[in-house]
């Protein structure tokens, strides 16, 4: 496989070879000296075209840490302000030699479209309200890492999954190791995804009760172009995590955000910075599974 742009597209064999492969690296990233010679002489863009901070630093980090050389793409100071279109804009990238192209853009699909038109290898950071597939496979080593397997579990994902691609993603991943899948939130923010053996709670208490993971969302109210709840704080009352809401879980529940997290709107400050919250390791792991995904995307194009 030349690029990494979905979940939906990989086999659970494949899945469990990065997470595997992630956890050799964390095991680099414990030392006095973290960085590694394994892509040195690769070249990496990174080519956001939507704000970011954790996705981004995180994989400018792992790139630098495996000694590739990283150029950070500005969208705002290139020509794509004087019209230049995205194919150009790519093809010219690609005219220097580079290896890897990361990308986040707020079109659906265009990292495929990107993939399919270039010999570099394209990860997606985030496209649309599709997915975000290092973010799925960073919460599955972050739960691991916690509960031993994913087999079994009962996972809650609450909030806005009718624009989450970190839901989706998830929701692809999840299903392919034999998770109990909870789908938490107002009925205008869940779409149909019976596809995907889910359970569809619109009372939080509900969905709650027993789980043995909460993974919170962020509400996106950039990609909200109507009213999907009535205020803020009518959200919170009926769907944000607090304490009491935290102990209808399993006692050992783990919680989790993808960031950034609106406190007092999806989560309380109180549950975001417990013990049972594991939302920092989450950002630390992202380090470990981008190192996997860049590593083997490296050794599987040399070979194809």
């Amino acid at each position: 496989m030349k690029d990494l742009v979905g979940i939906k597209e990989l086999s659970r064999n494949e899945i469990e070879l990065i997470l595997n492969t992630a956890s050799s690296f964390k095991d680099i990233l414990k030392r006095d000296i973290k960085k590694v010679p394994a892509l040195r002489g690769k070249t990496v863009v990174n080519l956001f075209f939507e704000p970011s901070t954790r996705t981004r630093t995180s994989f400018e980090l792992a790139e630098k840490r495996l000694s590739t050389d990283v150029l950070n793409f500005s969208v705002p100071t290139s020509s794509v302000v004087k019209g230049e279109s995205l194919f150009d804009t790519i093809k010219t990238i690609e005219a220097y030699g580079v290896d890897f192209i990361v990308m986040r853009h707020s079109s659906s699909g265009t990292p495929h479209f990107i993939a399919r038109n270039v010999n570099a290898s394209v990860i997606n950071a985030g496209d649309g309200i599709n997915e975000h597939p290092t973010q799925a496979l960073l919460d599955a080593f972050s739960i691991i890492e916690k509960k031993g397997s994913l087999e079994g579990l009962k996972i809650a994902i609450v909030g806005d999954i009718l624009h989450s691609r970190v839901a989706k993603s998830n929701i692809y991943l999840l299903s392919k190791f034999g998770v109990n899948i909870r789908l938490i939130g107002p009925p205008t923010l869940i779409p149909d995804m019976t596809d995907h053996n889910v359970e569809v709670f619109y009372e939080m208490d509900e969905g709650l009760k027993d789980s043995d993971v909460i993974m919170m969302l962020r509400i996106q109210m950039e990609r909200q172009g109507r009213g999907f709840f009535p205020s803020t704080l009518e959200y919170f009352k009926n769907w944000g995590l607090d304490i009491r809401r935290l102990k209808l879980a399993k006692k050992d529940a783990v919680v989790m955000h993808p960031g950034p997290m609106n406190r007092g709107i999806e989560i309380s400050s109180d549950v975001a910075d417990s013990k049972q919250s594991i939302i920092l390791e989450q950002v630390t792991n992202g380090l470990a599974v981008r190192m996997a995904v860049m590593y083997l995307l490296s050794g599987r194009s040399e070979n194809a």
